[in-house]
This record gives structure tokens, sequence and C-alpha cells, in this order.
């Protein structure tokens, strides 16, 4: 795991699934497992984007990408990444950001969400669509 200081800049995220500011500016770092991740669905160009729906392993306490059909804590919605995250070819592990609380709009996020995701974030995340007055 490379620890060094690095200074990244990114073009500018896609944040059109943030209904609000509220909870961007308390957000919860995590550790995500690479390997919960396809290259070709998740992050083709070497970033995976923003709004990314997480969950936590309940093993390790990592990170990884919602899975309705897992069984180690995967099927159980967390967060989103709040930024891009860039994956490089050797990482196993990359930090992340996670908005773990506030209001997103489901029709603008990069990867869909379920009935249960929402459920599993109810009290922490209000979930709307665009019908519903989200941005």
């Amino acid at each position: 795991m490379d620890l060094a200081q690095k200074r990244e800049t990114y073009d500018q995220a896609d944040h059109s699934w943030l209904v609000s500011a509220h909870g961007t500016d308390v957000a919860r770092s995590g550790t995500l497992l690479v390997s919960t991740l396809t290259e070709n669905t998740h992050y083709p160009d070497g970033y995976l984007p923003a709004g990314t729906p997480l969950c936590q392993i309940e093993a390790s306490k990592r990170f990884g990408i919602y899975d309705n059909a897992a069984t180690d804590g995967r099927e159980v919605g967390f967060g989103f990444t709040l930024e891009p995250v860039k994956i490089s070819d050797t990482a196993t592990t990359v930090v992340v950001a996670i908005l773990w609380h506030g209001a997103v709009n489901h029709d603008n996020l990069p990867f869909a969400i379920d009935a249960g995701f929402i459920t599993d974030v109810e009290g922490r995340i209000l979930v709307v669509s665009s019908e519903q007055g989200g941005s």
C-alpha cells in the first residue's frame, strides 16, 4: 500500500446525484477493497465515479460495492463515494470518502440501487427521484 502523500487534480466530478450539500462536510473515510469491483463495469477509465453505492464487509470492516446477492455484508447499503476514486492497476485497496448521511437523487447515481439499499440507509440518507423534486 502506497502511503506517500500525493496531490492529484481531477476533472470536474459529477455530483448531480447530490440533492444538497448536507453531509458532504462530514464524510467518513473508509478502505475500499478493489476486489469487489469489476474494471470494465465500475472503473473503465481508471476512476470509480462519485455516487457509487457502498457497503461494509462484515469480516474485514472494509468497504465494497453494493451487491444485494452477497452474504458477507455487501448486501447491506451503507453510503456513497463522495468523490471519484483513482484505481491503479496494482491497487488492492484504496481510501475513499463516504457520504453516509445526506440526500441523494437515485436517478443520477452512476450505478442503480434497489429498494433494499434505500431501506438500509433510511434515517441517514434521504433517497429521492427527479419526479420527487431531486435536482
